[in-house]
């Protein structure tokens, strides 16, 4: 990361709501504009009609596509983290990971 990246992270201590989300025992970070709430009824959804794929962007701005079932754990958790402007919610403009040169 360079330090245009880095200083992207902590404008003017700026702070933003970020949503984890586990499912099993693999977790993430929703990306900024990623609907809680609509995410947890889809899975829901997903759920009730015996297991299904349910797609949402994370943070890095990248879309993951989860089978839920009727044996999934899931858990949803929010907290207040350093505003970082990268994190538009755009899967078009992903960034950060293992495939970033």
């Amino acid at each position: 990361m360079n330090d245009d990246q880095a200083g992207d992270m902590q404008p003017d201590g700026r702070t933003m709501v970020r949503t984890q989300i586990a499912i099993d025992e693999a977790s993430f970070f929703l990306a900024q504009g990623q609907d809680a709430l609509e995410l947890r009824s889809r899975i829901e959804d997903a759920v009730h009609a015996g297991g299904r794929f349910v797609s949402f962007v994370v943070v890095g701005n990248r879309e993951v596509s989860v089978l839920f079932t009727p044996h999934s754990r899931v858990a949803l958790s929010v907290e207040t983290v350093p505003y970082d402007a990268r994190d538009t919610g755009d899967a078009d403009e992903p960034y950060g990971g293992f495939f970033d040169a």
